[in-house]
């Protein structure tokens, strides 16, 4: 049985490294990928708290990232082998993380609601990015192009950050 969420963390920052790539070379690309990391570590921390929750995960799996793709335009139907990280995409997971990288915010509370208070090193490039890092992920950050992923959660994800908020619509 999975322990932990890497599969899903690592799989799903992938997914968004590849549908929002860093334009330029290779260190744009690993800033990228970090800050995709750091999101989609946030957001799947948030989405499954204890230890039951990551144990049904590890069981049942994510479920994949076909409706992402189908929502993005970048529709994987044929996808080979080299292809079966996709099904350890998590689509929630994915649109809090993009909710997460296109509202600095928002990614403030989720970071505060996860560690109880500061924000520690480990997602400084989520929460306060310098010009290098949102030059490297211009695209991964873009709350335009981010709209379709992180639009199919939010809602959910702001009820997750502060229960009492009633939202409208």
């Amino acid at each position: 049985m999975q322990a932990d969420l890497s599969p899903v963390i690592a799989a799903t920052a992938q997914w968004l490294t590849r549908s929002f790539p860093a334009p330029g070379g290779a260190l744009a690309a690993a800033l990228c990928e970090a800050q995709a990391r750091q999101a989609v570590t946030v957001a799947a921390r948030l989405r499954y708290p204890t230890e039951m929750d990551v144990a049904l995960v590890g069981l049942t799996g994510p479920g994949g990232s076909g409706r992402l793709d189908w929502v993005t335009g970048a529709d994987a139907e044929g996808s080979g082998e080299g292809d079966a990280w996709r099904t350890w995409v998590d689509e929630v997971v994915a649109s809090w993380a993009a909710c997460l990288l296109a509202d600095p915010e928002v990614a403030g509370l989720a970071v505060t609601a996860l560690t109880g208070g500061a924000v520690p090193a480990e997602f400084r490039r989520l929460v306060a990015p310098d010009e290098t890092d949102r030059r490297a992920a211009a695209l991964l950050r873009h709350p335009d192009l981010l709209l379709p992923v992180a639009g199919l959660h939010r809602s959910a994800l702001l009820s997750r950050l502060d229960p009492d908020v009633t939202l409208v619509g």
